[in-house]
């Protein structure tokens, strides 16, 4: 299984480590790009309510720009933060263009992320009107940025996989996977599965997903979960929608192994319309019969 973890462990941080970016014209398109298209934009939004154990005081800045949610119409605020704040967003402006556009065309829609990363923000305030929900593995780090968006709607997934036992969970998934009553959803309670994320918030499987973005958990050292569960549970919520329409999936980090493998299997590359840099672009229709996983995905 080490052949699918790169040598150099791909060092991308997780969203609440330290970073050091701080090009001011990097931050000036993100501000740029964010005023244009939702400027003129205004709407609420509910939060996750739990706020059980104790994370880092908010600095002064951070705490100027959470009790503005609360009195300046939102774009104004996500543009301030943007304007303001030290760390950006991880992706690439090519790389958050192609969502962006996806996002404009459907909004609004329902757009589920995996992982609040610095671009959380950012993210939400491209859906406006629409649902947004972000599901992060680092319960701290999610109340954290509850704390300083209080507009984000979060909740916190834990993941039962380790990056090593990825080769073993793609050679076992067609006999432990799919079994589950046929009028339920097709992830929930498939416990034997541990590709299927069984146990998500019931406002996960009750809606139909019109756009997914993958950019966590994280996936650069051995014992870390990585993708695998969510990439596959995303590839089943999409095969199991049940409006009209198509689902767009997109991933990042498919220069690593495991995303690019874990990607060919169950999200299929007849189903790839585009990507730039290491985001991959999906466009998956639903499937006749969600369950049957013997022939695989594709």
């Amino acid at each position: 299984m080490h052949s699918l973890i790169p040598k150099s462990f791909h060092k991308k941080k997780h969203p609440n480590t330290p970073h050091s970016n701080n090009n001011p014209c990097y931050l000036y398109v993100i501000a740029i790009t964010t005023a244009a298209t939702i400027l003129f934009l205004f709407y609420s939004r509910q939060t996750d309510p739990e706020h059980l154990c104790s994370t880092p005081a908010l600095t002064t800045a951070q705490t100027i720009i959470a009790d503005e949610f609360t009195a300046t119409a939102i774009p104004l605020v996500t543009i301030f933060h943007y304007a303001t704040a030290r760390d950006v967003p991880q992706q690439s402006k090519g790389e958050i263009r192609r969502p962006f556009d996806v996002l404009q065309s459907l909004a609004p829609c329902n757009f589920l992320v995996f992982g609040i990363g610095h671009d959380a923000l950012m993210w939400d305030s491209f859906n406006p009107r629409g649902i947004t929900l972000f599901l992060e593995e680092d319960r701290k780090w999610t109340i954290s940025s509850l704390k300083r968006f209080p507009i984000l709607r979060a909740h916190t997934v834990h993941y039962n996989t380790r990056l090593t036992e990825a080769q073993m969970l793609l050679s076992s998934y067609k006999k432990d996977c799919g079994a589950v009553a046929e009028n339920d959803h097709p992830l929930k309670d498939d416990r034997k599965c541990r590709l299927a994320l069984s146990e998500l918030p019931k406002d996960v499987y009750d809606r139909d997903w019109d756009v997914v973005m993958i950019d966590a958990p994280r996936g650069y050292f051995a014992s870390a979960p990585g993708r695998m569960a969510a990439i596959y549970s995303v590839a089943v919520m999409a095969r199991a929608r049940k409006k009209a329409g198509v689902t767009h999936v997109f991933l990042h980090d498919v220069d690593r192994e495991v995303e690019k493998l874990y990607a060919k299997e169950f999200l299929c590359m007849k189903y790839r319309v585009g990507g730039i840099r290491k985001l991959w672009h999906f466009v998956i229709p639903p499937a006749v019969n969600v369950t049957d996983t013997t022939n695989g995905f594709c």
